[in-house]
């Protein structure tokens, strides 16, 4: 059993700065690629960053130069700085891990975390 648990959400006034953190748990063998979506009110769920098993990270254009994927492979887990926040950032966050486990490779989902960004 594996189990993603989001946290660092919040509300957060426009220009402002969170931390997303995202830890994996449980029969972890490896972990591959790490990734942040985020999902608005009316809106599809969209992929914001990613980050390889070796480090390369890819953003969505709305997000370069304000958002920092980064991963710590020794605690399992993913982060997601996001600076100069603006209130189209308003959206449930959530991680997903590609992760080989006891039970096969398959991709996992953390529960979400609210950020709302408003004055």
């Amino acid at each position: 059993q594996v189990q993603l648990l989001e946290s660092g959400g919040g509300l957060v006034q426009p220009g402002g700065s969170l931390r997303l953190s995202c830890v994996a748990s449980g029969s972890i063998v490896s972990i591959y690629a790490m990734a942040w979506y985020r999902q608005a009110p009316g809106k599809e769920r969209e992929l914001v960053a990613r980050i390889t098993s070796n480090g390369n990270t890819a953003y969505i254009d709305s997000v370069k130069g304000r958002f920092t994927i980064a991963r710590d492979n020794a605690k399992n887990t993913v982060y997601l700085q996001m600076n100069s926040l603006k209130p189209e950032d308003t959206a449930v966050y959530y991680c997903k891990n590609t992760i080989l486990a006891n039970t096969g490779f398959n991709d996992y989902w953390g529960q979400g975390t609210q950020v709302t960004v408003s004055s």
